[in-house]
Order: C-alpha cells, then structure tokens, then sequence
C-alpha cells in the first residue's frame, strides 16, 4: 500500500489535502503533526477523516519540525490512541513508554538521516521486540548497496517491515520495497512536497511504477547513470510494459561514478533482469559484462546490460542502429538508405559515449567525419580510434557540412537558451541532428528550421535506441508512436502524462 505523508502548517490545509487524496485514490495517509504551526487539534483531523491515517510527530533530531516539548508531543500521540486512529508512529526510544491501547496499531520507526549504519540490522531486531505491528526503519542509502541491505531486511523479517534508503541513490528500493515484503511504501502530495530525501509523488508512485501491481513475479528493469533522476526512461518504458501487458518495472538506479561493478555486485541479490546504462558508465558497462556484441566491442562502449540465459551480464548498444536510423530518417523519410551517406561530410560535436556510437555509425556507412569535442584530447583520441578525422571545439564552425549531429548536452533543458553551433555557420542543405530530446525543439533545431535545413530531433534517437532495449529486455516489439507520444507529453508545458 502507499501511504502519503501530508505536512502543512495549518490545519484547514491538512483537512482539505486529505480529502483531495482521498478523491485522487490514496487509501492511507499520513498527517504529520510536527509540521503544524500550532498545537494540533486532533478532532478537526480525524473526526470524519476520509482515509485511514497514520499519526506522526517527528522531533527534529528524527528529522522533523517539533517545536514544543518532548512531553507535549508524547501527549499528542497518546491522545491519538485513546482517539482511535489506525495506525500511529512511534520512535524506537519512545515505544515503551507508549503501550498498546484499543485497536490502534505501532508503527515503531527509526530513521538516519546520514548513513545506513553497518549495525542496522541489529538495530532492526532491537526494535522488533517493542511490540510493534509495523517496524519502520528507514536510513540514507550512500550507496545502492544500503538500499540493497534495507530490502533484505524487509525480506528476512519475521515482523511486516517497512524498510528502503533515502536519497536519490535508494530511490529505487521505495518503489520496490512491497516486492521485498514491506507492508507500505511512502510518497508525497506533489514532487515539489517532498517530506523526506528521495520521496515520489502519489500519481508517480501509482501510475509510472505502479507499486500496487508490483509482486514477487514483477520482472526487475532499469537504467543506470550519475545523475539519473532527469532521465525519461523510467517513464517510457513503465508505459510500454504497461500497454503490452508485461509484468515488469523499471527504476532509476544513480550509481555514483567510478563504482559501477561493485554496486553491480551489491545488487546482485535482487534479481534484477537489466539495465539501460548512461553517463557516465556505458565503458564501464562494456568491461563489466561477461559477453559483449559486436557493436560493444567495436565503440568500446554499452548503453544496455542484460542477463542471459546463463545469469551472466551481456552487453550491448543500441545507440549505433538508432542513430544511424534517425540520420537516414533525415536524408530521405520515404526511402531510407545507407548508400545515401557514402561521401557526406558529417561534423559531430562531442566526445562522449553517444557520440562513439554515432561517429562509428557514421563512418561504417562510408561518411567522412570529423569530431569536435570541447575537451580536445578525447576528440583526439576518439577520432584516432575510430578512424576519422577531428578538430578543434573553436574551429566547428569551419567548412560546410552536410550533416550536423550534436551529441553534447549544450541546449538540455533546462539551459534552453544554449546552442552549440552558431546560426550563421547553418546552410539551409545541412540535415541538422540534434541528439538533446528535451526540449525537443532546441535552440539549435529552432535556428536550422529558420534557416530551411531538414531536421531530426533527438526523440527519434531517443525512443529507436529504447526501443530496441525494450525487445531485449522482453522479446517483444514496442510501439515507437506510443514511446514518442509517452516522451512528447512529459516535456510539454502541461506536462500531460498518458
């Protein structure tokens, strides 16, 4: 169940977003008294409540707002229980001194807002012997090996255990936490309402990962970067599964840099079927898997990850058809040909691992490249080990191209007002492919539109490299309209979801 954790300063706020949840389809819910700016009044909160609810009120130390006395607050809690609410939480400090009483149940909670200790789960058994119905036991993941530990613990426990890291490295385990046995899982109101690090909004929570359809039988997918929390790929592919009908979901997993095999290592115990990989681990990737395609091998380079049928890592990359692809969807919609390329002088700006795949796609199909990369010594390297040709970042400019790719991340939202070729150095016959989907119009597309020059924006690389994921992952086609659609209505100002 996903329980939403509600905390405004005023009471009439607290009344109104509980029943606007209640509407919207949460069947529990936190009221987070600490949060209010005077004493509470628990009649006004429970009396007639839409939901069942939880009540906490967190002293600062535990990361919240408590402002009054230590004995003032133990009131509020106690009161709480002689009122009947379902469910109330209390620390581990304080849950002796709160008995059982009527059919209110114990949430026993402990949080770190630092570390996962390495004595937690000592910590864990300790507090399963304080009568609780629920243990709580939530911790900063400082690595994905934390929030690996924490749904073991939920796994492993003989008490229904609520257990996942916070932060942007333990986002993954709130979502699958129910998968390891926890009896709930928390979210916010809205994404910008967040209560606690790493925290989901309800809608997010229900409707891109669906926790609720989550089970033990749930297949285990997800994409893998350094920073990963901007990534559209957990949205489009939770939808495909969702619109083919697989049981299957797919997190974001932040692995920070530099240590890819080992977090690969620590989250082996969780079964977890593959990855889509980006920056900054796609080499790492390469040289982790067992097996690598032809593809890997040749650009030195894997955007997927996925285990055979030996339960070993294979790799491979998806970046060169699809870039290849959305070129040729340049040159000619109809009649896409390779032959097409044999001879065009193609400038590619960058130097990073989508730009590997896309150089090589480039110079395999009989184009003559050249590579400008803002730090020239990997333009260097890279056009020596592919075989083309490179410049300076400050010399782009120079020649006329017939075809542009930028593969740096100059224009990514939210620096919109950025480009990284000047618009003077456009010539309307140049085909212009722009890598950066969000925006989908970049100023870079914005300025070669103006001047006549065909385009491809990066949704087409985008959703083509996905989609090939996707069949891997499931061995099922995906719908590229339904992707494009899915990618289109979550960069758009209204943000519409599907």
């Amino acid at each position: 169940m996903i329980c939403v954790s509600l905390g405004r300063t005023r009471h009439k706020m607290i009344v109104l977003e509980h029943r606007a949840l209640a509407e919207r389809g949460a069947e529990l819910v936190e009221l987070r008294l600490d949060w209010l700016s005077q004493l509470p009044d628990l009649r006004r909160l429970i009396d007639n409540r839409p939901t069942p609810v939880i009540i906490t009120c967190r002293r600062r130390d535990d990361g919240g707002r408590w402002r009054g006395s230590e004995e003032q607050r133990l009131t509020i809690l106690r009161s709480a229980i002689v009122a009947g609410v379902d469910y109330v939480d209390l620390e581990e400090d304080i849950a002796k001194s709160i008995p059982r009483y009527g059919n209110t149940k114990r949430i026993v909670s402990y949080h770190n807002f630092d570390e996962t200790p390495r004595d937690i789960e000592q910590i864990h058994a300790r507090m399963c012997k304080l009568d609780p119905d629920i243990v709580k036991i939530v911790t900063l993941a400082n690595s994905p090996g934390d929030a690996a530990r924490m749904l073991q613990i939920s796994k492993t426990s003989d008490v229904p255990t609520v257990a996942f890291g916070m932060g942007e490295i333990g986002l993954f385990s709130r979502i699958l936490c129910g998968r390891f046995g926890s009896p709930l899982t928390y979210a916010t109101f809205s994404r910008d309402r967040e209560l606690a690090p790493g925290q989901l909004a309800f809608e997010e929570m229900r409707d891109i990962y669906r926790y609720e359809s989550i089970t033990e039988k749930t297949q285990i997918f997800g994409v893998i970067g350094d920073p990963v929390a901007h990534s559209m790929s957990p949205l489009v592919h939770n939808f495909a599964f969702q619109a083919a009908g697989i049981d299957a979901v797919y997190v974001p997993l932040r692995i920070p840099q530099d240590t890819l095999a080992k977090s690969l290592d620590e989250l082996n115990g969780l079964g977890m079927q593959g990855f889509s990989v980006t920056i900054p681990h796609k080499q790492a990737a390469a040289d982790y898997s067992h097996y690598s395609s032809e593809s890997v091998r040749a650009i030195g380079a894997a955007n997927t990850l996925i285990r055979n049928e030996m339960d070993e890592w294979q790799s491979d990359n998806t970046d060169y058809d699809a870039a290849l692809d959305s070129v040729l969807l340049g040159i000619d919609r109809e009649h896409p040909d390779v032959a097409r390329l044999m001879g065009k002088k193609v400038m590619l700006l960058g130097a990073g691992g989508a730009a590997r795949a896309v150089a090589l796609a480039m110079v395999r199909s009989g184009a003559v490249v050249t590579i400008a990369g803002r730090t020239h010594k990997r333009a260097i390297a890279m056009a020596d080990e592919i075989g083309c040709q490179q410049c300076s970042w400050e010399n782009r400019g120079a020649g006329e191209p017939d075809i542009l790719i930028n593969c740096t991340p100059v224009g990514l939202h939210p620096n919109v007002d950025d480009t990284p070729y000047e618009s003077h150095w456009l010539t309307e016959d140049m085909l212009v492919f722009d890598t950066v989907y969000n925006p989908e119009t970049t100023l870079l597309i914005r300025n070669a539109r103006q001047k006549g020059c065909p385009t491809v924006s990066g949704i087409e690389m985008f959703v083509r490299q996905a989609a090939e994921q996707f069949k891997m992952f499931t061995g099922q086609p995906a719908s590229l309209d339904q992707m494009r659609m899915t990618v289109r209505r979550a960069i758009s100002p209204l943000g519409d979801l599907p």
